[in-house]
């Protein structure tokens, strides 16, 4: 079987008044400079109870061929940059890196 793909998820809340395009722009730059991102993708929640959400707005996933890779992403320089600029803006976070378990593949 294939190695499992390795999985960056980031799930937001910013702080009063910050304008999240702006953060947005910063990170798919981040993601194209950086090569061993294989894939990202974001989304903003519209739909969950508000008692469900706890205040998180955004939801950022990046994909990586290998955990190496994200090593890789992780200690770049500028990840490390972006992730100051990052911080400054959240109120609050969540983080989860993982190998991820594929159990129904695109058609």
């Amino acid at each position: 079987s294939m190695a499992a793909e390795f999985k960056h998820l980031v799930v937001a809340k910013f702080k009063e008044g910050v304008v999240a395009e702006e953060i947005l722009k910063g990170m798919e730059k981040l993601v194209s400079d950086i090569g061993v991102v294989k894939s990202f993708e974001w989304g903003q929640d519209i739909e969950s109870h508000e008692m469900l959400r706890q205040g998180f707005t955004h939801a950022f996933l990046m994909t990586f061929s290998s955990k190496e890779d994200f090593t890789a992403f992780t200690s770049h320089p500028n990840h490390a940059e972006f992730s100051t600029t990052f911080s400054a803006v959240i109120e609050k976070i969540v983080l989860l890196d993982f190998p991820s378990v594929l159990v129904k593949p695109p058609a």
